[in-house]
């Protein structure tokens, strides 16, 4: 019998989901403490600073979730739709598949009051395959699979592919998903409830729950995390994006497998993945209380420095170099970064930037030197 039920979703009492409170109940209420401190920072930064840090926390969210999928996103260009979406000054491109990614993302936050429906999830694929492929492969896009060929999740090296999850067949995603929608309205957060789910413990049972159905031929990865932000903007009542879930996951990706595959081989009893997402939720916030540090320092920094004259090409450099934080760029700043960075093409000629400082207050003069007047 249990070869035969592979998959929790071939289970009777599927999809029953359970898990012991008492065990989990210590790291949740952690997670909690660490979600306060980093919800009281937000709540302590002006606007214009926590726009900035929601910036730098969104982009590496971004970039995150993509490579987990195996894809590699330009920075710039992530940067780019991101501020563009914060409604910040930027100069940069825009990819059009980075922008639909940043546009699945900034719906799931901004529109957490939504509700979540097929048609939304429809969108958010098509949203992440503005070209209808994926590499140079065509596949289904803005409707849930209709292949009847298995949705099988494969991992390992070329020539020794392993199997981890074979989803419910096309056939039965309609059905599968009306559930899974259904529970995810019927559990949304209310204040005048007192048996609700815990937010964060909800945003577990809900990815799993999804990545389980996996309804879609491609980009189920992506969306998946995106309910994770759904379900946490739900939990707390607010839009802004100060939770980096998926690059904890990204930082965690072999563990996050196979927590994911143990989950869906397993019974009804989830505690062990439930607990191992809280841990993961705990560590985001960690990050992102760093991150809001970072951005305050960087607005100390300027203000600290209303007295340098500098042009608008060296200002951007100063922040650019700021964002790249303490690692820099690689090989230092050199003339030939410079140049791209501000498209700067006069007549080279040499000038010193104004004494460099780190955002501690220390200095040191005449180290960056860089060709032009820009």
């Amino acid at each position: 019998m249990n070869q035969v039920l592979r998959h929790i979703w071939q289970r009777s009492d599927w999809p029953s989901f359970r898990f012991d409170g008492p065990q989990v109940a210590h790291d949740l209420t952690q997670a909690r403490r660490e979600q306060g401190i980093l919800l009281g920072q937000a709540r302590a930064l002006g606007i214009a600073e926590i726009d900035h840090a929601i910036n730098d926390l969104w982009v590496e969210d971004a970039i995150a979730t993509a490579a987990i999928e195996g894809e590699k996103l330009q920075v710039d260009s992530v940067r780019s739709s991101v501020m563009r979406r914060l409604g910040l000054k930027n100069e940069g491109r825009v990819e059009r598949h980075v922008e639909g990614l940043v546009e699945v993302m900034h719906d799931a936050t901004s529109h957490f009051a939504v509700r979540l429906d097929a048609d939304r999830l429809c969108r958010w694929q098509s949203a992440l395959f503005p070209g209808g492929t994926s590499g140079i492969q065509r596949i289904e896009v803005g409707k849930f699979r209709t292949s009847l060929e298995p949705m099988q999740m494969v991992g390992g090296p070329i020539g020794k592919e392993v199997v981890y999850h074979t989803a419910p067949t096309a056939s039965g995603v309609p059905a599968e998903m009306r559930r899974f929608l259904k529970w995810f309205e019927d559990t949304r957060p209310r204040t005048n409830r007192t048996d609700q789910t815990d937010g964060i413990v909800r945003s577990a049972i809900a990815h799993l729950w999804f990545e389980t159905v996996h309804p879609f031929g491609d980009g189920n990865g992506p969306i998946g995390r995106a309910i994770i932000d759904l379900a946490l903007a739900q939990d707390t009542g607010g839009s802004a994006r100060v939770y980096s879930v998926s690059l904890q996951l990204m930082r965690e990706r072999k563990a996050y497998y196979a927590a994911l595959g143990a989950a869906q081989h397993g019974g009804m009893d989830i505690t062990d993945w439930v607990q191992w997402f809280v841990l993961q939720f705990a560590q985001s916030c960690r990050h992102s209380q760093a991150v809001i540090d970072s951005a305050l320092a960087k607005s100390r920094f300027w203000s600290s420095r209303t007295d340098w004259a500098l042009t608008d090409r060296q200002r951007k450099v100063v922040q650019r170099l700021l964002d790249a934080g303490p690692d820099g760029f690689s090989g230092g700043m050199s003339a030939e970064k410079y140049s791209n960075l501000t498209k700067f093409q006069r007549p080279p000629q040499r000038a010193i930037l104004p004494t460099c400082c780190s955002m501690d207050g220390s200095s040191r003069q005449g180290k960056a030197r860089v060709r032009g007047t820009g």
